[in-house]
């Protein structure tokens, strides 16, 4: 069916010929999102974002590298290679104490690599978020239209900032990545074909449920703290994001992040940066927000984040401030998730951070990511 759609446009556009020139751009961007996930072409692409999507550079600032000192190469558990092949790992790196103890990359791929965050982006604007929240200029509890006013009359109208973090903003949103027509796949080209987020947003019209009353994931919900988070404080995200959280953890190169048509960034999913990097984040994360003797996120957020305060119901994985828990939680115990296997796990028992990134075309299958936890838990344990 996909196939079938994407040769009717192509066939329009012969049609039109010089009318459709201009739209060369984005015919081609499209296309390159319809191979996106291939699998003979994903794990390129997961490193290659900016060659299919509208990108920025987030400045790491001209700071020194923040040093990830090396510790004993640990040995991880006898199952670790059959896990690392059947999930399709394309990187992973193993903190204790703040120090690396193991550190491997996969099918091709090198240290170097910017790999696409996916949704453990959310984790990032959620701490964010909390520094802006902390200088004054939003509250959780503010109604989203407060900040965003373009959300007055759609289906955010009565939400707060509180209910979209929680993933509880009551708006209908069919996150199905297989069906051609679900609302996270329109979103999807509304990227690749340069339109605006914004607006995309403010088109919600689907009502769900009471603000607040029940979980239900909802990518977009990022997208309008990212909007809140614009309209309260005035400036841009990537200014932000590079300025409060970026430079402050001595990345070893600039992240990229995908913007759409209109340069707005798409926090949601976008972020792409090495996988040492995610790390750093995590480390930061599994400290409270302390990172070389600074606090970058202001104390309390990221223990706030991990107590899954979200109305989950029995029998669903656990969720918090943009950051999740497992079915079966422990304490101290959270992670920053994205489609295709991407993880940063935080253990503050065991001090350990996990960073993996993946191309795993099968993570939606059941049990997958608990048979992913079930593996960090048994690293962290095995160190």
């Amino acid at each position: 069916m996909l196939k079938l759609v994407m040769q009717i446009i192509l066939v329009l556009v012969i049609a039109l010929g010089g009318v459709a020139f201009w739209k060369k751009d984005e015919l081609t961007r499209l296309l390159a999102v319809n191979s996106l996930f291939a699998e003979e072409k994903i794990v390129h692409n997961f490193s290659n974002m900016d060659q299919m999507f509208w990108t920025k550079e987030l400045s790491r600032g001209d700071g020194p590298v923040s040093p990830l000192l090396a510790g004993a190469a640990m040995t991880l558990p006898a199952e670790t290679e059959a896990w690392i092949k059947e999930r399709a790992l394309t990187a992973m790196v193993v903190l204790k104490d703040g120090t690396v103890r193991h550190e491997d990359y996969y099918k091709g791929t090198t240290a170097e690599d910017r790999r696409i965050s996916w949704s453990v982006a959310k984790s990032y604007l959620s701490a964010l978020l909390g520094i802006v929240e902390a200088e004054g200029h939003l509250s959780l509890e503010d109604p989203l239209t407060k900040h965003v006013p373009s959300l007055k009359g759609s289906a955010y109208d009565g939400a707060r900032i509180i209910d979209a973090l929680h993933m509880s903003s009551g708006i209908d949103f069919d996150e199905d990545y297989l069906a051609f027509n679900s609302d996270i796949n329109k979103m999807g080209r509304v990227l690749a074909l340069g339109g605006s987020m914004d607006a995309f947003s403010a088109g919600q019209d689907k009502p769900r449920d009471t603000p607040g009353a029940s979980w239900h994931y909802v990518s977009i919900d990022t997208h309008v703290i990212g909007m809140a988070i614009r309209g309260a404080t005035g400036r841009d995200i990537l200014d932000l994001m590079q300025e409060k959280l970026i430079a402050p953890l001595g990345l070893e190169a600039s992240p990229l992040i995908i913007t759409d048509g209109e340069g707005v960034s798409f926090v949601l999913g976008g972020l792409n940066q090495r996988t040492r990097d995610y790390a750093r984040f995590g480390q930061m994360a599994l400290q409270d927000g302390q990172w070389q003797g600074q606090q970058i996120v202001p104390a309390g957020w990221l223990i706030r984040s991990g107590e899954f305060t979200a109305p989950t119901e029995a029998g669903e994985e656990h969720y918090g401030l943009h950051w999740w828990g497992a079915v079966d939680p422990r304490e101290g115990e959270f992670y920053a998730r994205g489609v295709y296997g991407q993880y940063i796990y935080i253990n503050r028992p065991l001090n350990v951070v996990i960073a993996v990134n993946s191309a795993d075309r099968l993570f939606r299958e059941e049990g997958v990511n608990v048979e992913m936890i079930n593996m960090f838990r048994k690293i962290a344990e095995a160190i």
